[in-house]
Parts: C-alpha cells; structure tokens; sequence
C-alpha cells in the first residue's frame, strides 16, 4: 500500500467535484481541470477525495499508480484554488525578455532573438528591467514545463554564472583555470 496514496485529499466547499467511471473533473475559484485515470478508484466521502487501488494483490504491477494519481489530484485540487507560478530570472549582460502579446523574445547573447510562444493557460509577466519572468497557471505540469523550456534556452553557466535560472536556484560556480593552482 501506498504511504501517499493512502492520505485523503480534504476538499472545500468552493470546490466541485465530478467522478465518473475513469476520469474525474474539479473546478473552483480559479478554472476547472480534468484527469483520466486507470488502475484506481476516486471517492467522495464527507469532502474528502479517498484514491484506492483496484487490485489489491501483493503483485499488482499497478499498485504505483495509487500514489501518483493521489499527487495528482491533490495538484489539481490545489491548483484550482490557489494556483501554480514560478519565477525565473535572466542574469548576464544585455540579456533580456519582451513579452508581445502571446509570446516572448528572448536576448540571450545569441546571434538572433529567441522567440517563445506562451500555451494557451498559462499567464506570463515580465518585470524588473525585462529580467524577471513569473509564469503562473492552474495546471501544475503545464507551468513548471514550460519554465523549463524556457531555462533550456540559456541554462546558467557553471563558471561565470550567466544564463536563465529558477528564482530560488543556487547555481555554485566552478573556479577557473587559471585559479585552479
């Protein structure tokens, strides 16, 4: 049995909820998500989403899914009500990011822009002398994959430090050759 999978998923009252055979729907405050799932059940009970297994034998190969689908609906519950953003910031000279209406150019020290189109739920801000990027959705995958896309475009250099980067990332840099002695 699963530790996560285990724990009830508490609901409040501004939430609702829709079960159906192998897919469930919640919607709240800010939009509704949708997820189909296999190899569990989902239960409402009291204002609490209970996720068991379907086969309990010991050698269910299935029996990971338990807990990943209860991460998943929690992340749902939790983005429909308070949502998901991350920040990253752009750390170099002359590096910099222009949001234009449903996409970004990046100027990242390459010889031509970096443009970046924004998927459609997600809401993008740019600030602090175009160096500061906080993207924000309901969907957590959503939001934290397209932040890494955009960190895959110029991922901090480990020697100068220069490059896209999490707000809360530490990136430790390497001492060079000459200081190497």
């Amino acid at each position: 049995m699963s530790k996560v999978g285990v724990e009830p998923i508490l609901i409040s009252k501004d939430i609702e909820v829709n079960i159906k055979e192998n897919s469930i729907y919640i919607k709240g405050a800010r939009g509704h998500l949708d997820l189909s799932f296999i190899n569990v059940s989902v239960t409402l009970l009291d204002n609490k989403l209970i996720v068991t297994p379907l086969l309990s034998k010991k050698k269910n190969k299935y029996k990971n899914f338990h807990g990943l689908y209860r991460s998943l609906i929690n992340n749902m519950v939790i983005g429909v009500t308070k949502g998901y953003s991350k920040e990253l910031l752009l750390k170099g000279v002359g590096y910099k990011v222009n949001l234009e209406g449903d996409s970004l150019t990046f100027s990242l020290g390459f010889s031509h822009p970096v443009h970046k189109s924004i998927p459609s739920g997600l809401k993008v801000e740019v600030s602090g002398q175009n160096r500061n990027i906080k993207i924000s959705g309901n969907d957590k995958n959503s939001v934290t994959l397209f932040a890494s896309q955009i960190r895959r475009i110029r991922p901090p250099d480990p020697y100068l430090g220069k490059g896209v980067r999490y707000a809360d990332e530490i990136v430790k840099k390497k001492v060079g050759k000459a200081n190497s002695k």
